[in-house]
């Protein structure tokens, strides 16, 4: 049996290329495949191995302070779902295109997946998913609004557009994404600005592993940034029978697959 763990954290990096080589020569000693990528702004990473060989990187993780007691997303493979491993620094761990944001003195508040469930039915409070249109068409929660942008950097333009009108009708904003990585980023940028927007704790992958029936809350399927492609609200494998929608986002499918920590 084989597992995929997700994990990140925005945590100040002074010598992201020290902690690469460490990272790197420790995945390899593991025989664990997948990406990891850092910055001065922190770790995101996605592995997949045995049980045993992904313990063996969280206890290199876990030994520097920094990385200590992350929060990792952990679902099953029935296969390896990664062609290689690659521990890459890079300017951003998760790209919204903008800078100086942040992460480590401001974020949103989080919310747990019982309190999340709550939200949903509230009718004052905006539910956001802060994803490309491709994931939110393959899954979704109930009532979620579709901010319609092909790339994470967009999201920015389209929040600036709606969030001064949703604050005046004193709506709650809470957002969502796959793991929780695009929300941080998001909830830190407008947390400088004043603004208190909630976010679900883990994203949806912690939502299905904590919730029985979360297909109650859920349509569809989640998109992952891996072989596997969609997992179901049991966190198992998947599989997308619209053809025709398959064909017409062949594209950005691509373009996910080859920039796989997009999420995590």
């Amino acid at each position: 049996m084989l597992f995929h763990d997700a994990f990140y954290r925005f945590v100040h990096l002074e010598h992201p290329e020290l902690v690469r080589t460490h990272l790197e020569r420790s995945c390899l000693e593991a025989g664990v495949l997948g990406t990891i990528l850092l910055a001065e702004e922190g770790i995101n990473g996605m592995l997949c191995g045995s049980s045993q060989a992904l313990q063996m990187v969280r206890d290199v993780l876990e030994a520097d302070s920094r990385f200590s007691n992350l929060f990792y997303k952990r679902t099953e493979c029935s296969q390896q779902v990664f062609k290689r491993l690659k521990v890459r620094v890079k300017p951003e761990i998760v790209p919204l295109g903008i800078a100086g944001i942040d992460t480590q003195n401001f974020k949103g508040t989080d919310v747990s997946p019982l309190e999340w469930r709550e939200l949903l039915s509230r009718d004052d409070v905006i539910i956001l998913d802060n994803r490309n249109s491709f994931e939110f068409e393959l899954g979704h929660f109930k009532g979620a609004i579709n901010p319609n942008v092909e790339h994470f950097r967009d999201f920015a333009a389209y929040l600036d557009a709606h969030l001064p009108e949703w604050q005046a009708q004193n709506k709650t904003v809470a957002m969502y994404c796959t793991g929780g990585i695009r929300c941080e980023k998001t909830t830190a940028w407008q947390a400088m600005r004043g603004y208190n927007i909630l976010q679900l704790e883990g994203g949806i992958l912690n939502y299905f592993q904590s919730i029985d029936n979360a297909e109650d809350d859920y349509d569809g399927t989640c998109f992952v940034f891996d072989a596997r492609e969609v997992l179901d609200t049991k966190n198992q494998e998947a599989q997308i029978y619209d053809t025709d929608f398959v064909s017409n986002t062949a594209r950005l499918f691509t373009t996910a697959r080859e920039k796989p920590l997009i999420e995590s």
